[in-house]
């Protein structure tokens, strides 16, 4: 009884102890929630764009606020336990945010907004931290070393920013992470080894990052890991073997790399995978059998690498498969017939490889099949019937392989086709006649094949039609009667073929159109007037037909029009001269018609004409003054075959780019100017058939001349063997006499020079011993070459002794001249000789030529590679600006083409290996750089080579950078004639614009010669007939046996680097591969033999 009266007493004490306390308790509780609330109040101040933080105020319970969550601790407490605020458009620092006064926080995510700055170290303050989400945001700087400390952390997530450090090792302290992603900053370095001590991480994701070194093998200890992806780095080296030892993984990516090495058996190891990515790295070998076990993966991607060797027939057993992508490899042998087993996939890439043999008939088992692409291998044989059981397919690629015979009529079946691409095979027979009977397709392209009879009607409805390639066929009727109107056609190329029928006013309705070509055919009646309405055509071919009529004005109205060929018709009247609005105008030819009339002064307007052809006409009067203005002309200026009279102008000798000038076959009266010397890049003149008279103009060029370029003419004379000397007896006698006097006039100069030279030497003997006293003290000052490299740049020294070397950039010390300035060769007195480019005084002036200078300064000095032209230094100064080079002996390539000695120097051993460091540095640039950078103005001229013929790609005032989450869209910059043809409709930087001008100097290698005029003819049966020897330079003897491999892979990879559709276009690394490991060809036809055609074979 006593106790339980004790046990009462000590009950009510308590009860009565605790309602004195509680309003203690209440007090410190509110107190630390009062702060939280602050804090959080006082961030929120420094924030903007927080409109849905409405709810926080200090009247409101920070419990109830908007994305915030609050817990009681075990004392009590209730405290702040979680911050979400995903995507809620918050933009600020996070340098406000009291981390200290939160430290009570387990959840943090503040992803998907615009926060920036730094993360601040004081997060590591965040001790009960569990999960860390910042993803998504705008931070700089480094991850801070500090967050090592956060013990408690599970999963953390700085995905999706600009971090630009390395990967701290203190994050190997976090033991307890099981989910780590960096992915998609800018982080540097290697990947620290002491990851692999987070023994419990099953996510890691580093890709998309600029980390560079080796995969550390440590790695292969997170034996826990289900995703593993270091894809878009710059990691080299093999794949470490431990990495096998990651058998719980389901995705694994190491895609866009420069790893190498092979793909390793213990792959097979790794029997959970759902997608293993490679692509984009070095890996050579075969494709290990042990793959085959990796019956979960869904999607495979081994492509863009150096893989050999058939494709294994055990991948029929990853039945799970949807995506395959092998292409872009060196893989041979036939297609395995157990690839029909993979019943579930839609993606199926085989292109770009060495496959022989027939299309294997169990793709027909395939039937959720939506891509199929094998082009561009060496498959034989017809298209089997049961493809037309791929009533999924969308898109089949098969072009370029040798396949025959006629189309299966199943393809019929197809009807859901919205790209079909059969070019370059040998196929024959008709087109299906339900080609667009689902009305989806977008793409038809059957090109370079033996199709007969007519486009199938369906195409005629068929109004989501984009891009047509029909050409090079046996396609025959009316034109008029099976082409309707297409509101999104943009190309359409139906030239070479048997078409007849007349040209459909309704076509001037297809107003997206860039590209008319309809040479080649039977085509009769006039050209529609509503052609002129077609606003954004850039390319119209309709020559070698029949057509009739004038010349419509209104195609005067194509203001983005670079390529007007009408030859080879019947048209009649004037050129219209409402043709000079055509600004962009590139390539002109009306020849080969019954034009009358005058030539339009109107014409030289088009100022960036390259070719004009108006020759085999009935054109009368004389050739207007303004053809002088048209100073990019290069391929040819051709009038020959009229009636053209009066003298030839002297303003044609600005002209100094053409290579080819004809004026034969006219009426031409009075003399030849002497400005045509001044055509240096002339390699064809011909005056023959005239009445000219007086003398040649004497120069290199005209002394080595034939004889026919100036016969049938009233007088010619002088320096052409074998026209008379335009010299009389009396003036020899008064040469004789003037020699006589110069020789004179050379002994007495020969005298005071002498005398001037020994003051010169004795005095410059003087002034040496004094500065040599004068020098003794500073010997140790080190030697001014060392003020050259950009990161100790001494402009001090530097600027005098250029300044000194050259004179004050004397004219004789000039040994280029561009655009934008000049290039001089200083020798400083340390006997280092460099190539100084020194801007011209206007551009100085000219605030917007401020940026390819600047251009020029910070792409060259973010890269460094061997086939790059060297950045020394440069100067900006009030008086000069110029930018140091090392000097490159032998100039520039189309330098030593336009000299006779220097190009037979260039033999074909030493042309293919600058065409493989030419190659080299662009892969280099597109492929290997932080960031794709695109020339834009690869040209001979800009490239550059030394003594031992080593070429360096130089010039980079245009270059720049391709953003990924940008659209690269700009002006048009670069040479004409080298510009690839899509930069002249829609104006988007892309690396396959470097790959079509690389294509334009490789034939320009190849040819000796600018081969823009070979470029347009490339198509025609006549050009594809011609032979591959009289394409080549014949100043050098034909290559050996040895070489002749190499010279015929080089022009093949050419030929298809100048293809008019970008996506035909190998890339930059593509092409480096395939100069890097040449094949030999055993059975390759004489360069007598060879034709263009065969380069089609990829047995050649």
């Amino acid at each position: 009884m006593p106790s339980q009266l004790y046990r009462s007493s000590l009950a009510t004490n308590l009860l009565w102890l605790l309602v004195l306390l509680s309003p203690f308790l209440v007090l410190v509780t509110a107190t630390s929630l009062g702060s939280q609330a602050r804090a959080l109040l006082h961030w929120k101040s420094t924030l903007q764009g927080g409109q849905l933080l409405a709810s926080w105020n200090i009247d409101s319970r920070p419990c109830n606020w908007t994305g915030v969550a609050c817990r009681v601790t075990r004392k009590g407490r209730l405290v702040i336990a979680d911050v979400h605020l995903p995507d809620t458009s918050l933009a600020g620092p996070l340098d406000a945010f009291n981390f200290s006064a939160l430290g009570s926080l387990a959840n943090l995510n503040l992803s998907c907004n615009r926060l920036n700055g730094t993360i601040p170290p004081a997060i590591a303050t965040l001790s009960q931290l569990v999960t860390l989400d910042l993803t998504g945001n705008l931070f700089v700087g480094r991850i801070p070393i500090e967050m090592g400390s956060m013990k408690g952390l599970q999963f953390l997530s700085l995905s999706q920013n600009q971090i630009m450090s390395s990967v701290p090792p203190s994050l190997s302290n976090l033991s307890g992470l099981t989910h780590l992603d960096l992915g998609q900053n800018k982080l540097r370095g290697p990947i620290p080894r002491e990851l692999g001590r987070l023994e419990k991480l099953r996510f890691l994701e580093l890709g998309d990052n600029q980390l560079s070194g080796s995969i550390p093998p440590g790695l292969g200890n997170l034996t826990r890991l289900y995703h593993l992806a270091l894809c878009k780095n710059q990691l080299t080296g093999s794949i470490p073997r431990q990495l096998g030892d990651l058998i719980d993984l389901i995705y694994f990516s190491l895609s866009n790399n420069n790893l190498t090495g092979t793909l390793l058996s213990i792959m097979g190891n790794l029997t959970k995978l759902q997608s293993l990515l490679v692509w984009k790295n070095q890996l050579s070998g075969s494709i290990p059998l042990e793959i085959g076990n990796l019956i979960e993966v869904s999607k495979l991607d081994v492509s863009n690498n150096m893989l050999t060797g058939p494709i294994p027939s055990i991948i029929g057993n990853m039945s799970n498969l949807n995506i395959l992508h092998l292409f872009n490899n060196e893989l041979s042998g036939s297609i395995p017939s157990q690839i029909g087993n993979l019943l579930h996939i839609f993606n199926l890439d085989l292109s770009n490889n060495m496959l022989t043999g027939s299309i294997p008939f169990s793709l027909g088992n395939m039937s959720k099949l939506n891509i199929l692409f094998l082009y561009d291998n060496k498959l034989s044989g017809p298209i089997p019937p049961s493809l037309g059981n791929l009533k999924n397919l969308t898109d089949l690629r098969l072009f370029m392989n040798g396949l025959y015979g006629p189309l299966p009529p199943e393809m019929n079946n197809i009807i859901g086709l919205t790209s079909l691409q059969l070019s370059n095979n040998n196929f024959s027979g008709y087109l299906p006649a339900d080609i667009c009977k689902g009305g989806a397709l977008s793409y038809l392209a059957v090109s370079n094949n033996s199709f007969q009879g007519p486009i199938p009607m369906t195409l005629k409805n068929c109004t989501g039609l984009s891009r047509l390639y029909l050409h090079h066929n046996q396609l025959t009727g009316d034109i008029s009667q099976y082409l309707g109107v297409y509101p999104h056609l943009w190309y359409v190329d139906l030239s070479f073929n048997r078409l007849s029928g007349t040209l459909s006013p309704d076509w001037g309705r297809w107003h997206n159109l860039t590209c008319l070509r309809i040479s080649n055919n039977n085509i009769t009646g006039v050209i529609r007037p509503e052609f002129g309405h077609l606003s954004n055509l850039q390319k119209l071919d309709l020559s070698s037909n029949h057509l009739q009529g004038e010349i419509p004005k209104s195609l005067g109205n194509l203001a983005y029009l670079y390529n007007l060929s009408l030859s080879n018709n019947r048209l009649v009247g004037e050129v219209p001269m409402e043709l000079g609005r055509m600004s962009n105008l590139q390539l002109l030819d009306l020849s080969r018609n019954g034009l009358t009339g005058r030539i339009p002064y109107q014409i030289g307007t088009c100022m960036k004409l390259q070719l004009l052809k108006l020759n085999n006409n009935n054109l009368s009067g004389s050739i207007p003054l303004e053809i002088g203005n048209l100073v990019y002309l290069q391929d040819a200026l051709d009038l020959s075959h009229n009636s053209l009279t009066g003298e030839i102008p002297s303003q044609l000798g600005k002209l100094s780019m053409l290579q080819y000038l004809n004026l034969s076959h006219n009426g031409f009266t009075g003399g030849l100017p002497s400005s045509l010397k001044d055509m240096v890049s002339l390699s064809v003149i011909d005056v023959s058939h005239n009445e000219l008279e007086g003398p040649v103009p004497d120069s290199p060029f005209f002394h080595k001349a034939p004889l026919e370029w100036f016969l049938h003419n009233k007088g010619l004379c002088g320096v052409v063997k074998g026209l008379p000397p335009c010299v009389s007896a009396a003036s020899r006698r008064n040469d004789e006499s003037k020699h006589h006097k110069v020789v004179v006039i050379l002994a007495i100069t020969a005298s005071m020079v002498f005398i001037l030279l020994s003051l010169m030497i004795v005095g410059a003997a003087l002034q040496f011993r004094k500065r040599k006293k004068q020098s003794l003290p500073a010997q140790d000052n080190g030697n001014r070459e060392g003020a050259f490299c950009i990161l100790s740049f001494d402009g001090r020294y530097a600027y005098k002794d250029i300044i000194e070397a050259t004179e004050d950039f004397n004219d004789k010390y000039c040994i280029g001249t561009g655009a934008c300035g000049s290039v001089y060769r200083a020798e400083l007195t340390s006997g280092k000789v460099l190539a100084v480019k020194k801007i011209h005084l206007q551009e100085i002036e000219n605030t917007s030529n401020e940026i390819p200078f600047q251009n020029e300064i910070q792409t060259l000095t973010r890269i460094r590679h061997r086939n790059i032209v060297k950045l020394y230094g440069f100067c900006c100064s009030t008086r000069h600006k110029f930018l140091v080079y090392e000097y490159m002996e032998r100039g520039s390539l189309g330098s030593i083409l336009r000299s006779e000695a220097a190009a037979a120097e260039l033999d074909w051993v030493k042309r293919v290996d600058v065409v493989k460091d030419v190659a080299r540095a662009l892969s280099y640039m597109h492929h290997d750089c932080d960031q794709p950078i695109v020339h834009r103005d690869i040209t001979s001229n800009n490239i550059l080579l030394d003594s031992e013929f080593k070429a360096c790609v130089s010039d980079f005032g245009i270059a720049r950078l391709l953003q990924p989450d940008s659209s690269n869209w700009s002006m048009i910059a670069g040479t004409h004639g080298y510009l690839a043809p899509e930069l002249a409709y829609r104006m988007r930087v892309t690396t396959q614009c470097d790959v079509y001008s690389f294509g334009v100097v490789t034939l320009e290698l190849l040819m000796g010669t600018y081969p823009g005029e070979f470029i347009s003819v490339l198509p025609s049966s006549s050009a594809q007939s011609s032979s591959v020897k009289t394409i080549l330079d014949q100043r050098v003897p034909l290559p050996t046996a040895e070489a002749a491999d190499e010279v015929v892979a080089v022009l093949r990879l050419a030929i298809r680097c100048v293809d008019d559709n970008p996506e035909s276009r190998p890339t930059m690394k593509h092409i480096f591969y395939k100069l890097s490991t040449p094949k030999t060809h055993p059975n390759l036809p004489s360069l007598d033999s060879l034709k263009l055609s065969d380069l089609r074979n990829g047995e050649i």
